[in-house]
């Protein structure tokens, strides 16, 4: 796992990743990165642990040099079972992919933003049930790599 205060790297395409009890969205960046954008829907598989082999293997296919894993905090700021959840399988997750960094990104909201998204674009329904955590996966890495962008420009100013 590792420390968030760890230098980033620096060019290269980011995966993120929204885990949810049955879906797990996962979004991609390009290589600058500066832009996020679906990439797909895996079917959570928390016995045998296929949806982690896939993730493994969409880094290694995309050559994805940092990820992002949602964590879902309450509103008052805390962490509950679901970021638990989403903790102990980006640590699993860490172990398959390392040395390539797993990092959290807070993510309240990020599914009720992501299917208000989709309903103004005239998505509904089991439509959307499919795609939503796509959708989730791209406000989380959006969210990250704009925060990342802003500390960048900051550091070299």
């Amino acid at each position: 796992m590792s420390d968030p205060a760890q230098q980033r790297p620096g060019p290269g395409r980011r995966l993120g990743v929204d885990v949810g009890d049955v879906r797990v969205g996962v979004a991609l960046s390009d290589p600058s990165p500066m832009m996020a954008s679906p990439l797909v829907t895996l079917a959570r598989d928390e016995s045998g642990g296929g949806d982690l082999t896939q993730l493994a293997g969409l880094v290694a296919e995309h050559e994805v040099v940092e990820v992002v894993v949602g964590l879902p905090k309450t509103l008052q700021n805390r962490h509950g079972a679901a970021a638990d959840k989403a903790r102990t399988y980006g640590e699993a997750l860490a172990e398959r992919i390392a040395p390539v960094p797993v990092r959290f990104s807070d993510e309240r909201l990020t599914t009720v933003t992501a299917s208000r998204m989709l309903s103004q674009r005239g998505v509904r329904g089991k439509k959307q049930r499919s795609v939503v955590d796509q959708a989730a996966a791209v406000e989380i890495l959006q969210a990250f790599l704009d925060t990342r962008g802003r500390e960048t420009r900051e550091d070299l100013s």
